[in-house]
């Protein structure tokens, strides 16, 4: 079985031969340690809008890694300001939206112009056995960054209309985006907009579906392709609503916000989960942490199937390498199914 196979039938809750390893961005910085790269340390993922390597540098990556998946990442711009922090690592600071003046900046990459896809078509065309997975953010995350999240609850109540143009920007942009690449050949398609903190929801539910199940449903009817849903934080209370759009998986599971096995008995006949091996000790632990973390995820969540190894959120530059590549070992020393 080859990675895309192995991918696909853990997404559809079944049992490969294997449990898959994936992960939706691994930062410049870790790759350049990783496979002594020389150059500067790049930006991490949280301020890309397009694809940070060629199609080659990722099937490297992932080889080294020994993952099953690529990315082609292609995301909205977001108005925000940028801050840096170590490594050359980017974070997203205060949104650049404050009035309905100001929406005027706002200028979307022309989503029926073939030039925008071409680089994605290489992907597609040179994936090889990975499954090659498109990476973007349907379009509520850039409403909440380009406004910042005390900007954006703020025009919930005093400007509800001009969150509503926003949204209506960014969302019939993914609705077109959405239909042409499904079309292109990749297996997956993976959104990033987060909409949780650890306690919960960064509104009740109730706005959530006025909000926004309207807009979801209108790109999902152009998803033909697995879809997995990533939000950091607690996400419990949407995660039914999530399933009836058509969500296929839902990743990372937060740690700390979440109990992934507690999950698994709950959903694991009926979505697939990825997640969630503790980006503290990737980042601060030891190789032999990381060996029974690993472990423990393998015997609680993937028995059945349904389930694929990820990190906790992604592959940052400040991660230890030798953290990483045990977590990679231990995919391979104890995923073989069955698993008891």
């Amino acid at each position: 079985m080859n990675s895309r196979e192995r991918v696909i039938k853990a997404l559809n809750c079944e049992e490969p031969d294997q449990v898959p390893f994936c992960d939706v961005a691994v930062d410049r910085g870790l790759a350049q340690k990783l496979l002594k790269w020389e150059g500067a340390t790049d930006i991490g993922s949280s301020s890309r809008t397009e694809n940070p390597y060629t199609v080659e540098e990722s099937k490297a990556i992932s080889a080294c890694l020994g993952l099953d998946n690529i990315n082609y990442l292609l995301r909205a711009p977001t108005y925000a300001h940028m801050l840096t922090g170590i490594d050359g690592r980017t974070f997203v600071g205060h949104g650049m939206i404050k009035t309905e003046d100001d929406l005027s900046m706002i200028n979307l990459p022309d989503p029926y112009d073939d030039a925008l896809y071409q680089e994605a078509e290489e992907y597609v065309a040179n994936k090889g056995d990975y499954a090659v997975c498109f990476v973007t953010r349907i379009g509520f995350f850039q409403v909440v960054l380009s406004l910042g999240l005390e900007g954006f609850c703020l025009a919930l109540y005093d400007k509800p209309a001009m969150v509503e143009k926003m949204l209506d920007m960014y969302f019939d942009w993914m609705a077109v985006v959405a239909e042409r690449v499904c079309k292109m050949g990749f297996d997956v398609f993976w959104t990033t907009d987060d909409f949780a903190h650890k306690s919960g929801l960064m509104f009740a539910p109730q706005v959530f579906e006025e909000l926004l199940v309207s807009r979801y449903r209108k790109v999902l009817e152009n998803v033909s392709i697995p879809w997995i849903l990533h939000s950091d934080g607690r996400i419990n209370d949407v995660m039914d609503l999530f399933i009836d759009l058509g969500a296929t998986a839902f990743h990372p599971i937060e740690k700390g916000a979440m109990d992934i096995a507690a999950v698994k008995k709950e959903y694991g006949d009926r979505v697939c989960l990825l997640g969630n091996v503790d980006l503290n000790i990737l980042g601060a632990g030891t190789p032999e942490e990381t060996d029974a973390e690993v472990k423990y995820l393998i015997e609680n969540v993937a028995p059945g199937g349904g389930y694929i190894v990820t990190s906790g959120n992604s592959l940052a530059s400040y991660l230890k390498p030798e953290c990483v590549m045990a977590m990679s070992r231990a995919v391979k020393k104890y995923g073989r199914y069955p698993i008891e």
